[in-house]
């Protein structure tokens, strides 16, 4: 899947008795460099066993090796981490699309949760919490100490139950909200007329998505008289999901040819993943809405429509997700699963977006310019980002900056959506063309 060691402490006792016993005569001669990883294995055990024998309170050894992995692989990256039994059966209904909880993508930054984006339709959603909000306390109990897993399970309870969730917004008083969990069955595509064109929005990129693509489409050709003048694929606040389905969806739109690659740490690790042949909405003009939440998936399916000079996109800079995360099963799962790194992702074009994220053809905000530097919160901001190897970060910000950003007007209503209605005013103007064109220099 792409997107345990619950006897560590025996586990490095019974591989250092091994290799003393076994290569005694070979460490004399020549001490291998894995040596010193043994020997702190071996002081790993040994503060365990001081841990519990002489601490004040009885500890558990299985909390006690889950948060010591845990601390391990988060300070690897943001995305890496130990993932429960408990866990990794909601990852896997979460995949599959349906579970249950509040409804919002999370990472840990600072010791406290931090939200990703909210999910549509969704408790978290309709309570007002927005990406870039940290959740600092649980029914009154700080999350301080607590890793992600442990946090999300906190939130995650039985349909029907309260909740209280205290979120810290910058520049604003701290809020309580109190939400109802519900079982999270996520609508993967909506879709609809807008206005002489059709309009689909995928929330997540699960094993629904790219189906649930095809079948808004089909249905929106019949409903326009067998036809689509303009499509808007809206992956605002889309978090990302599994990387086969952005493969599927960018085929909707390309008729073969590479829709992303993935490079590992050794020069032969390259996966190339490529379109189907035979595009659905082939010549319909598209329009691919994006913000500071859309991630993953979302820029792998954003970036190869740019760089296939297939859609224009339109919105703010993508997140900056720029990573293959495995999900390993450990004991087919019984132990839980190791989330790890182990790849990047690349557009068609050689890009590398981890951190500085997809930079739209056309700048459109969603609110108003309120005369304030806005920080854009990305993969760069989050605690051991992976750096971007081809680009420097900070220059890369300033570029952004220097561009031309369209605001709404000071009296704009934001539940109007600006964006859409940009995306809508440029398939009506007849200058998709044009535009497309000036996109690809």
């Amino acid at each position: 899947m792409k997107l345990v060691l619950p006897a560590l402490g025996s586990v490095a006792a019974i591989a250092l008795f091994a290799f003393s016993t076994t290569h005694q005569a070979a460490v004399a001669v020549e001490r291998p460099a894995y040596d010193e990883t043994f020997e702190q294995l071996e002081l790993f055990a040994d503060v365990l066993a001081r841990v519990r024998s002489q601490y004040v309170v009885e500890v558990d050894d299985g909390s006690l090796i889950e948060d010591a992995m845990n601390g391990m692989l988060q300070s690897l990256d943001p995305h890496s981490s130990y993932i429960s039994p408990e866990s990794f059966k909601d990852l896997r209904m979460n995949n599959k699309g349906e579970y249950g909880g509040l409804g919002m993508e999370v990472t840990m930054e600072d010791g406290f949760v931090k939200v990703i984006a909210p999910i549509d339709d969704t408790p978290a959603k309709r309570a007002g919490v927005k990406a870039g909000d940290f959740i600092t306390e649980i029914d009154g109990k700080s999350l301080i100490g607590f890793t992600l897993s442990e946090a999300v399970d906190q939130m995650r309870g039985k349909p029907g139950e309260p909740i209280n969730i205290t979120i810290v917004r910058e520049g604003e008083e701290p809020l309580y909200l109190d939400i109802t969990r519900e079982v999270i069955k996520r609508q993967t595509v909506k879709f609809e007329m807008k206005d002489g064109f059709g309009y689909a929005r995928i929330a997540q990129f699960n094993e629904k998505a790219a189906d649930g693509l095809r079948g808004a489409i089909a249905d929106l050709q019949v409903e326009n008289g067998g036809r689509l003048d303009g499509l808007i694929l809206d992956l605002r606040g889309n978090p990302g999901g599994l990387l086969t389905q952005s493969v599927e969806v960018s085929s909707v739109f390309l008729d073969g040819g590479e829709v992303v690659s993935t490079r590992g740490r050794r020069a032969d690790d390259v996966n190339v993943f490529n379109a189907q042949k035979g595009q659905m909405a082939k010549n319909v003009p598209v329009v691919v809405l994006v913000d500071g939440a859309s991630a993953s998936a979302s820029e792998i399916v954003a970036g190869a429509l740019q760089d296939k000079g297939r859609a224009l996109i339109l919105g703010t800079t993508t997140f900056g997700k720029g990573s293959v995360q495995d999900v390993i099963p450990l004991r087919g799962g019984r132990d839980g699963a190791l989330k790890i790194t182990t790849q990047r992702y690349y557009t068609p074009n050689g890009r590398s977006i981890q951190g500085s994220g997809i930079t739209p053809d056309i700048l459109i905000s969603a609110v108003p310019d309120d005369g304030k530097e806005t920080k854009r919160y990305s993969e760069a901001s989050l605690p051991n980002s992976i750096a971007n190897e081809n680009e420097d970060s900070e220059t890369a910000e300033e570029t952004v900056e220097e561009v031309k950003i369209d605001y709404p007007p000071e009296d704009f209503e934001i539940s109007d959506d600006y964006q859409l209605l940009q995306a809508i005013a440029l398939l009506k103007s007849g200058t998709y063309a044009e535009k497309l064109a000036e996109a690809q220099g």
